[in-house]
């Protein structure tokens, strides 16, 4: 095992794969000689060359339909975002075109296209460069959805994602890509739809996703401290979603915390408690509750950006006042 960036992780994955696969090549904004808005790309551009590592104009529509028309015809684009607030502009591409095009056709067409792009708050980014919209997409059938919390699983589900014939979105967190984990050293891949627990548990279930998983950790530190047991879920994959290994830990714990970044009203917690109260309704010995974003624009000022961001305080209060059901 070596220890690794998150951000190194997905630039191992990306060069391995497309030393591994000719038809694999990235494009984006400023990803060739610059490396990237986050870096992820950098020193690529020298080992691939100009035809596989490629700029892009500033216009996600072009870059979204340049990619899909490469993946119809044989290629296998890893087309970047820089921010997923930016998906907002190519929209009708991504959702009437990408997620519909092998459906359209009869499944004439594979259509294996990864769209990388980050998203979430923490570095004053403010309102248009810090949410979370991981929902919009995993509401529209045609796409699966990834959503990486460590180094390990960054690399293994991008490279998976990169030799799957289905478009993909690939959701990475700002504030992850300097986090550091393990990983083997040897080629390894993860499947897509296959959850992981972080941490075993036996008082309360805290699903969590993306950077939310690591509060979801620091909160169960600090719930151990005082006797608390709790298992911490992350589904990695939105979809595909592993809905049996999150129904086994509810059914196991008999409670059940979601916490994720994106604002709570319609996010993707809100999938999952419906889940829950259909198929382990009669396993729950407390309500289904959310720690989630407050339902405003991200702010700018550090101190407000902070006050409606979900922490590692808050998950712990709220499973806490589940187990001892202070509700």
């Amino acid at each position: 095992m070596k220890t690794i960036t998150y951000r190194d992780a997905l630039k191992e994955a990306l060069a391995e794969e497309m030393e591994r696969d000719d038809a694999v090549f990235l494009m984006g904004e400023d990803i060739a000689e610059y490396g990237g808005a986050y870096k992820v790309t950098d020193g690529l551009f020298k080992d691939f060359g100009k035809d596989r590592i490629r700029n892009t104009p500033i216009s996600e529509a072009a870059i979204i339909g340049t990619a899909l028309g490469a993946a119809v015809t044989g290629m296998r684009p890893v087309a970047e975002l820089m921010y997923i607030d930016f998906t907002a502009v190519g929209m009708d591409q991504i959702v009437n075109q990408v997620a519909k095009i092998r459906y359209m056709v009869g499944g004439q067409l594979d259509v294996p296209l990864v769209i990388r792009t980050q998203g979430g708050a923490g570095r004053s980014s403010a309102a248009q460069h810090a949410q979370s919209l991981e929902a919009w997409f995993v509401h529209i059938p045609g796409l699966l959805v990834v959503m990486p919390s460590t180094p390990y699983d960054a690399k293994g589900l991008l490279k998976t994602a990169i030799r799957d014939d289905n478009p993909i979105m690939f959701i990475e967190h700002k504030l992850l890509y300097t986090e550091e984990g393990e990983i083997p050293e040897e080629e390894y891949t993860i499947p897509l739809g296959v959850a992981d627990v972080k941490r075993e548990g036996e008082d309360i279930t805290i699903l969590a996703t993306s950077r939310m998983v690591l509060n979801a950790l620091i909160a169960a530190d600090t719930l151990a401290d005082e006797g608390i047991s709790a298992e911490v879920v992350d589904p990695r994959t939105l979809m595909p979603l592993d809905k049996e290994s999150i129904l086994d830990s509810v059914r196991k714990t008999n409670r059940l915390l979601i916490a994720h970044e994106a604002v709570g009203r319609a996010g993707f917690g809100a999938e999952i408690a419906a889940l829950v109260v259909r198929e382990a309704f009669d396993y729950l010995d407390a309500p289904i509750e959310r720690v989630a974003a407050m339902p405003v624009p991200v702010p700018f000022a550090p101190v407000m950006e902070n006050f409606v961001i979900p922490n590692a305080d808050q998950i712990a209060d709220a499973a806490r006042k589940l187990v001892r059901y202070e509700i």
